[in-house]
C-alpha cells in the first residue's frame, strides 16, 4: 500500500480530474502555435522573435517540471498545486492584458512557469496515491488525457480564432481553477516533509537544460560543450551539498536509470508521429492543414480511447507485456507508414492509429516502470527528471528529423513504396522500424540480466 492509497470510487473521481486537468493543460500548450502568424503580423515581428513565445514557454515549462518535483517532496502536494495553478491563472491575465510583445512574452512565461505542475502532478498522483497493483491503470488514464488533449486542442484554437481575437486564448487556462478546491481536498492527507532546498543546485540545472535547449533550437554546437560543463558543475555540487538538489541515491538507482534511458528514446522514436506526419501529408500529399488536421484526430482519439486499457494491462500482465505489444503496434505503424507515404491520405489516417497507440502505450509501460523504482518520497523529482528527459529528447528528435525531412531522396530503401516525392519520409519511417527492432532486443537482453542478476 502507498502512503496515501485511496479508495476504489475516490481514486476513480481523482484520475477523472486530474486527467481533464491535463487535457486543457496540452491544450494551453500548443495553442499558440497555429496564431503566430497573426501575433508576428500585429506586432511587426521577425520569425526568431516570434519563435520564442513558444520556445520560451517550453524551456520554462521543462525546468519548472522537476522544481515543481522536488517542492512536492518538501511541502504538502496541495499546496505546490495551489501555487502552481495561482501562477498559471496570473499569466493567463497578463495575456489577455497584453498590448506589447514585451507583454505578451511575459505573460507565456508565467503561464509556462505555472503549468510546469502539471506533468508533475501526473508523475507523483500514481504513485503516491495508487497502490502497484491499479498504478498502470492510473497512468493509462492520465496519458488518455493527454492524447485528448492533443486531439482536440487545434480544432478548439481555430474555433476560438474564427471569431474572437487571439487574445481570448488565455481564456482557456483559467477553467482549470474550478478544479482547484477539489485538489485541495482530495490530497490533504499528504503531511509534506519540510527541508531546506539546494536552490543553487536547482539553478545549476536549470542552466544546463537552458544551454541545451537552445544549442538545440538554435544548432549552435558551441553551446553543447558549456551545456556539459555546467552539467559537471551540477554532479559535483550533488555531492558537496547538505541537501542536494537531487538525492545522489536516485543516480545509484540502476533500476530507475535504467528507465530514465528508456524514456528519453521512447521519446526521441515516438516524436516522429507528431512531428514527421503533418509534414508528410503537407509535403508530399499537398493537402491542407484542415484536412492535416482530420487525418491526425482519429489516432489521437484513438490513443485517448485506449489508454486505460493499455494501463490495465501493464496491472495484469506487466509493463514488459505492454511494452512488447506497443513495440509490435509502432514496427506496423512505421513498416506501412514506410510503404503508403505519399499515398491516400486516409491510408496514411489508418495506419496512424496503430501507431500512435502504440506510442501511448510505450509511454505507459515506461511511465510504468520508472515509477515502480520510486519510493513516494522520491516521486516528485524522480518523476520530474524524467519529465525533462522527455522534453530534451523531443527537442532534439525535431531537431534531427526536421533537418532530414527537408533533404531529397533519389532513391526509395522500400521497393513498395513508388511514390517519389516521399521517398525521404518513406526511408525515414523504415529506419524508424529498424531502430524499434533494435530497440526491443536492447530491452530484452537488459531485462534478462536484471533477471538472472536478481536470482543469484
Amino acid at each position: 500500500m502507498t502512503q496515501s492509497a485511496l479508495s476504489a470510487e475516490s481514486s476513480d473521481k481523482l484520475l477523472r480530474i486530474v486527467s481533464l486537468t491535463l487535457t486543457i493543460a496540452v491544450m494551453c500548450a500548443t495553442m499558440f502555435n497555429i496564431v503566430l502568424g497573426q501575433i508576428k503580423t500585429e506586432f511587426g515581428l521577425g520569425y526568431s522573435e516570434v519563435s520564442w513565445i513558444s520556445s520560451a514557454y517550453l524551456l520554462v515549462y521543462a525546468i519548472g517540471s522537476v522544481i515543481y518535483g522536488k517542492l512536492a517532496d518538501i511541502y504538502k502536494l496541495k499546496n505546490v498545486v495551489t501555487f502552481g495553478f495561482a501562477t498559471f491563472a496570473i499569466g493567463s491575465l497578463i495575456g489577455l492584458a497584453a498590448n506589447s510583445y514585451g507583454m505578451l512574452l511575459a505573460a507565456r512565461i508565467v503561464q509556462a512557469a505555472g503549468a510546469a505542475i502539471f506533468p508533475a502532478l501526473s508523475g507523483i498522483i500514481p504513485i503516491r496515491y495508487y497502490d502497484k497493483e491499479r498504478r498502470g491503470k492510473a497512468i493509462g488514464t492520465l496519458v488518455s488525457g493527454l492524447s485528448l488533449g492533443a486531439a482536440i486542442g487545434p480544432a478548439v484554437t481555430a474555433l476560438i480564432v474564427s471569431f474572437a481575437h487571439w487574445r481570448w486564448l488565455f481564456c482557456l487556462p483559467l477553467l482549470v481553477l474550478p478544479l482547484l478546491p477539489y485538489y485541495r481536498k482530495r490530497l490533504d492527507g499528504d503531511p509534506g516533509r519540510s527541508k531546506s532546498i539546494d536552490w543553487l543546485g536547482g539553478a545549476i540545472l536549470a542552466a544546463a537544460v537552458t544551454l541545451l535547449m537552445l544549442a538545440v533550437t538554435y544548432e549552435n554546437g558551441m553551446l553543447i560543450p558549456a551545456s556539459a560543463a555546467v552539467v559537471l558543475l551540477f554532479a559535483l555540487r550533488v555531492r558537496a551539498a547538505a541537501h542536494p538538489f537531487v538525492e545522489p541515491a536516485l543516480f545509484r538507482n540502476g533500476r530507475y536509470l535504467f528507465g530514465l534511458c528508456l524514456a528519453f528514446l521512447v521519446t526521441a522514436l515516438g516524436y516522429s508521429i507528431p512531428f514527421l506526419s503533418p509534414q508528410l501529408l503537407a509535403q508530399a500529399n499537398g493537402i491542407g492543414p484542415g484536412w492535416i488536421g482530420l487525418c491526425l484526430i482519429p489516432g489521437a482519439l484513438a490513443s485517448a480511447w485506449l489508454g486505460r486499457k493499455g494501463g490495465r494491462l501493464a496491472d495484469k500482465k506487466g509493463h514488459a507485456a505492454l511494452f512488447y505489444a506497443a513495440s509490435a503496434l509502432l514496427l506496423i505503424g512505421y513498416l506501412l507508414l514506410s510503404t503508403f507515404a505519399g499515398g491516400w491520405p486516409g491510408a496514411i489516417a489508418l495506419i496512424l492509429i496503430a501507431a500512435n497507440v502504440g506510442q501511448s502505450f510505450i509511454v505507459i509501460s515506461v511511465s510504468h516502470q520508472v515509477s515502480s523504482s520510486l519510493s513516494p518520497e522520491q516521486a516528485g523529482v524522480g518523476m520530474g527528471m524524467q519529465s525533462l528527459m522527455n522534453f530534451i529528447a523531443g527537442a532534439i528528435a525535431a531537431g534531427v528529423y526536421g533537418k532530414i525531412a527537408d533533404q531529397r531522396a533519389a532513391v526509395s530503401w522500400n521497393p513498395a513504396n513508388g511514390h517519389a516525392e516521399a521517398y525521404v519520409f518513406g526511408n525515414l519511417y523504415l529506419a524508424l522500424a529498424g531502430l524499434q527492432i533494435v530497440f526491443v532486443l536492447l530491452f530484452f537482453a537488459v531485462r534478462g540480466r536484471a533477471s538472472r542478476t536478481a536470482a543469484r
